[in-house]
């Protein structure tokens, strides 16, 4: 079983750059499967296991995939399936987002309800609600959503979302691209990811205004095409450095960055003491003179609210601030199986409902741990450097879902840190690596 190692105690100094994000570049390969001509040109895509699984999945749609280091280009002139294999799609929940560009670009799509991190309950409800406006047909059978297109293709339609759910969003936006008349997503998820995945489709010919905002406006098109475009940096990846620097560094620099994407976090580590001073390169983050961060309180929401993505490492660190904490989720019910972890190190901490209080102590002891999901993967790692003695965190399949490099960013950092290898699972043979 692969393992993570790590001698805590020893301080992070330097710079680290962050890679695209992987959840931008999940939907962007979904919607390079619209393009009925021409090769869309894939940058800074990082290699990551999810990453692998959705090259893979559109790959298995009939979809012409070549892989380079940090490249993926897409040619999806031939399409010839609408069923993705179901052992790729419950690998991964954002495998779902196919449903829209597949129904809207062939007129049908079955896709396996999705699996992922069990971190509570995900309904695909609005995804489903949405085509379905746009006058899709759609049946749950044998754990497959079968979605049929009418007659002439999918039509505009004014959609609300019950909530601003981000895959649910991708998806509508994704099918109205090729739908005719307009579309108009209400209450749609404002994350970063949206709006890049939003600049893709428009760099295919799509009309798509206002991401980033509650209300987007689609104008449908007859036909997309290939287009190149280089994936925004991922910000859940350069959250976690930021808040390791706040806890466990002396002065770390966190390239590529974007503080834009990252203000309520940097509120919340300011807040906690940390000085933060960001340039249009990335952010520096040095520590308080005390080394032990204040206590804080917070609620995870959607965005531009607190990430609940960023939720776990926060956690981590405030395990070792001065005080007692709060930390309140309110996007999933079943995100804090990573406290039982913490716990093994010695960490005080109180779950009631939806609220952890956590007790600050000096520091934590090294323990053998298990990620219980990719973000709790991360978290552990942190707990490890501010640890007595060694850590042990296993379950890295989920860190590899979402991390690039993790042990070899923080190694460069300083971080006493060191991988037992295992094999990774093998990539699909349809997706060429060149």
């Amino acid at each position: 079983m692969a393992k993570i190692i790590i001698e805590g105690g020893h301080r992070l100094h330097g710079t680290v750059r962050i890679g695209g994000a992987k959840n931008a570049v999940l939907p962007i390969l979904a919607a390079s499967i619209l393009a009925s001509s021409g090769t869309s040109v894939i940058e800074e895509v990082p290699s990551l296991l999810d990453a692998e699984y959705m090259a893979a999945t559109i790959a298995s749609l009939g979809a012409d995939v070549r892989r380079k280091p940090g490249q993926v280009m897409v040619n999806a002139t031939n399409l010839r399936e609408v069923e993705p294999p179901h052992e790729l799609v419950r690998q991964m929940r954002a495998s779902f987002v196919v449903a829209g560009p597949l129904l809207a670009r062939t007129g049908e799509a079955v896709i396996a309800m999705p699996g992922g991190c069990n971190i509570g309950p995900r309904p695909v409800d609005l995804h489903i609600k949405g085509l379905e406006a746009m006058g899709a047909q759609a049946r749950i059978e044998n754990g497959c959503v079968h979605f049929v297109a009418p007659k002439g293709g999918l039509h505009g339609a004014r959609i609300y979302l019950d909530i601003p759910s981000v895959g649910a969003t991708q998806n509508i936006m994704m099918a109205a691209c090729l739908a005719r008349g307009q579309t108009v997503i209400e209450n749609a998820a404002k994350e970063p990811e949206n709006v890049d995945l939003a600049n893709y489709l428009n760099a295919m010919g799509a009309r798509v205004r206002g991401a980033g905002t509650d209300t987007i406006r689609i104008e449908g098109v007859r036909e997309l095409h290939g287009a190149n475009h280089s994936v925004i940096p991922d910000r859940i990846e350069a959250g976690t450095f930021l808040i390791a620097g706040a806890v466990a560094g002396d002065g770390v620099y966190v390239e590529n960055a974007v503080s834009q994407h990252l203000s309520s976090l940097l509120a919340k580590l300011e807040e906690a003491g940390a000085e933060i001073v960001d340039d249009v390169r990335g952010i520096h983050i040095w520590p308080i003179p005390t080394r032990r961060i204040r206590a804080l309180d917070v609620k995870t929401h959607y965005h531009p609210a607190y990430p609940t993505d960023l939720q776990a490492p926060m956690m981590a660190a405030l395990c070792v601030a001065e005080g007692t904490s709060t930390i309140t989720e309110t996007v999933f019910e079943n995100r804090f199986k990573h406290a039982g972890e913490l716990q093994r190190m010695g960490a005080e901490i109180h779950i009631e409902g939806r609220t952890a209080i956590v007790e600050g102590i000096e520091r934590l002891s090294g323990a053998e741990v298990t990620a219980t999901d990719l973000r709790a993967g991360a978290a552990l790692v942190i707990a490890g450097l501010v640890a007595d003695g060694l850590t042990t965190v296993s379950g890295l399949h989920h860190i590899d879902r979402g991390y690039e490099n993790l042990v070899g960013k923080f190694q460069a950092l300083g971080a006493r840190i060191r991988r037992i290898e295992q094999d990774r699972v093998p990539r699909s043979s349809s997706v060429a690596v060149v």
